[in-house]
Formats: structure tokens, C-alpha cells, sequence
């Protein structure tokens, strides 16, 4: 595996850092899995007495839940794509973006008490690390395309996003296979299930997609149990169909006991879902690189099946049909944060290899 980081250049005092650390860690909050992923690093740098604060955007605090353990976060504005029945919506992105409003935040994010910025794609701490020249590391999956791995309706546009919306010195990104990079396995909660498989659960989570039309693609498949997740409906039985408003305790015991999980294609859900041993079918955000490439890079590694646009005949076909893979991923988090601990921030490769060569996956 090649080991290295992004090329932008090490900032000052980024080579080695000795004795106690103070983290600034920013979240985009525009989706759960950058959150979730953040709940998982906090256990596991809490675990080791590590000082942090939480910058969450994207999000209104109000729209956020089950934050205790980030202690007192702060919510910004930050950046965001507006979303409509299952496409980005380029206009209405212009109209809500507010550049004013991130430049005065990026101005007014002091760093002095911090050794270290992490950003999960929040772009608010790691501009203001740029600025302000504190080392900052990129974690998350969105880094991970600083390397070769599989893009799909990548353009120039597409590709600026990944590279400045959030820009880091060194880059730490997560992926289902390390493509010959230094990249990380997911970070997942690896904890054992809770609750026994159920063969004929579905779990459903299309938050991008109209749900309404959702039930009616649902509604003629009997055989299966369906749990879906989602805000924009009455909580409820719909027939063969259980709706549920968002809670993360109920969805992840929701997720364990399904056999089968239908998303869209983001990164972290899919990562849980291969870690429990889950059948996947994804439908990616039109117009949305990140997860087009997601769903190319699960149908290449025969880790799923992915497609453009759902129908009923499409959805009993992969429940019918389609193997179930299973790839069981290290405690990444518990090893990142140890990393951290070590201060040496310019091996990520060596971290890399020794958490790949961990990794178990097997089909049934």
C-alpha cells in the first residue's frame, strides 16, 4: 500500500505532537452518517481522556437529536445541497447558501486554545484551520477521494466540491476497500448485535426520496416485513409496511434484526450494514458524485447491487435473488484515536495497512 497524505503541504508543528492534545472536531451535519461517525470517534476519544469540542453545520440545532454526548457543541450555518424527490437542486442550493454568513464564521472560529482541527467535511473548521495555519486532518469518507478509487459522473464541479468545501492538510479517508491507498476501513460501531436476523425485514431508509412513492413501490411486495424510516410521514402501519419517525436507538435495533437494508447510497449506513451482514440495494442521489460513486464502487466489489431508479419489480428482484456479503471491519475509531494519541500525524499509511490487514469478508 502507498502511505502519504494530501498534497496541499504539512502546516506548522504538524510533524509530531508530545503530551496532552486539545481537539476542535466539526461535523457536517447535513446527513446522519457524518454524525454517526462522529458518536463513534467520541466514545472512543472520551475512552482515552482526549479534550474535544464539537462544531456541527449544515443542520439547525433543533433538527439534531440524541447530542448529549457531544457535551456543549456548537451549531453553525455552514454549507449545504438542497435536495428534491431524490435529485440535488442546484437553485434552490445557490438561493439557501449564505457565503456572507460562512466567511464572518470561518473570521470568528478562534483556534488559539487548539492543537488539532478534525473535519468531517465541515467546511467552517477547516477553512478556519487553514487560516489560522493549525494542522487539520480530514476524516471521513468524502477524503477518500484523493485517491484512485471508483468515481462515477465526476466533472469539474463534482471534483472542486471534494477538494475545497473542506479542504485538510492531511487526509484520512474511510472506504470499503483500501484501493491500493492509504485509506481507512469504515468507522462503525462494531459492538455485537443486540437482536437476532429476522429473514423477511427490510429496513428502509430513502430520506431523498418522495415518500409517498416510496409506499407505493413497497405496497405490492407481500412477503416481506418492511421498517421504514421516515419524517415526512405519519408514524404507522401501512399494511406489510411499519413507518417510523427517525430515533438513532430505534433504527439501530431496526437494523439488526433486518436481513435486508434499501437506501440511498451514502457511506456510512452501507458501512454498517456490510459490517452486520446485511443484502444491500442502494439508490443513489441523482446528481450527487459522492454517491453515484458509492454505488459503483459496492457493485464492483460484489458488495451490493445499485440502481438509478427504484421500481417494485427491481426491489423483489434483489430480495429474491441477490447474496448476502459480509465484511467484518476492526474498531478503526479505537485505532484513530490512539494514532492521535501518538502524535506522529504524517504515517497514516502505516495505520492503514495494519487496520486492512484486520478485515474479514465472506459471502453467503
Amino acid at each position: 500500500m502507498k502511505s502519504g497524505f494530501m498534497k496541499s503541504g504539512l502546516m506548522k508543528n504538524e510533524s509530531m505532537k508530545t503530551g496532552p492534545i486539545r481537539i476542535l472536531y466539526g461535523v457536517q451535519a447535513t446527513g446522519n452518517g457524518h454524525i454517526t461517525r462522529a458518536r463513534v470517534m467520541q466514545q472512543a476519544l472520551a475512552q482515552r481522556n482526549i479534550e474535544v469540542d464539537y462544531v456541527f453545520s449544515g443542520r439547525a440545532k433543533d433538527k439534531l437529536f440524541d447530542m448529549a454526548q457531544f457535551g456543549d457543541y456548537q451549531v453553525l450555518r455552514g454549507l449545504t445541497f438542497a435536495t428534491e424527490a431524490g435529485k440535488i437542486n442546484y437553485a434552490k442550493t445557490a438561493i439557501e447558501a449564505s457565503l456572507l454568513t460562512l466567511w464572518r464564521d470561518i473570521k470568528q472560529l478562534s483556534l488559539q486554545h487548539y492543537d488539532l482541527v478534525i473535519t468531517d467535511f465541515e467546511p467552517v473548521t477547516a477553512w478556519a484551520a487553514r487560516r489560522a495555519g493549525v494542522p487539520c486532518i480530514g476524516l471521513g469518507h468524502q477524503y477518500a477521494f484523493q485517491y484512485a478509487v471508483p468515481r462515477a459522473e465526476d466533472n469539474w464541479v463534482a471534483s472542486m466540491v471534494m477538494r475545497w468545501f473542506a479542504p485538510a492538510s492531511i487526509a484520512l479517508g474511510a472506504h470499503w476497500h483500501h484501493f491500493n491507498a492509504p485509506i481507512l476501513p469504515p468507522l462503525i460501531h462494531v459492538a455485537a448485535p443486540e437482536r437476532p436476523v429476522q429473514p423477511e425485514q427490510v429496513l428502509v431508509y430513502l430520506p431523498f426520496e418522495d415518500p409517498n412513492t416510496v409506499l407505493q413501490l413497497l405496497a405490492p411486495i407481500k412477503d416481506y416485513q418492511f421498517h421504514f424510516f421516515s419524517d415526512g410521514l405519519k408514524a404507522g402501519q401501512y399494511g406489510q409496511i411499519q413507518v417510523h419517525p427517525f430515533g438513532r436507538e430505534s433504527f439501530q435495533l431496526q437494523l439488526q434484526s433486518a436481513a435486508s437494508v434499501l437506501c440511498n447510497a451514502g457511506f456510512e449506513l452501507a458501512s454498517e450494514a456490510l459490517h452486520l451482514g446485511k443484502r444491500i440495494l442502494v439508490k443513489p442521489v441523482f446528481g450527487q458524485m459522492e454517491q453515484a460513486s458509492n454505488a459503483l464502487a459496492l457493485s464492483q466489489l460484489g458488495y451490493g447491487q445499485a440502481c438509478r431508479q427504484l421500481s417494485t419489480e427491481r426491489i423483489a428482484q434483489w430480495l429474491a435473488i441477490a447474496p448476502v456479503v459480509q465484511v467484518v471491519y476492526p474498531d478503526v475509531a479505537a485505532a484513530v484515536a490512539d494514532w492521535l494519541l501518538a502524535g506522529n500525524w504524517q504515517q497514516p499509511g502505516l495505520l492503514c495497512d495494519e487496520l486492512w490487514q484486520q478485515v474479514v469478508a465472506s459471502t453467503r
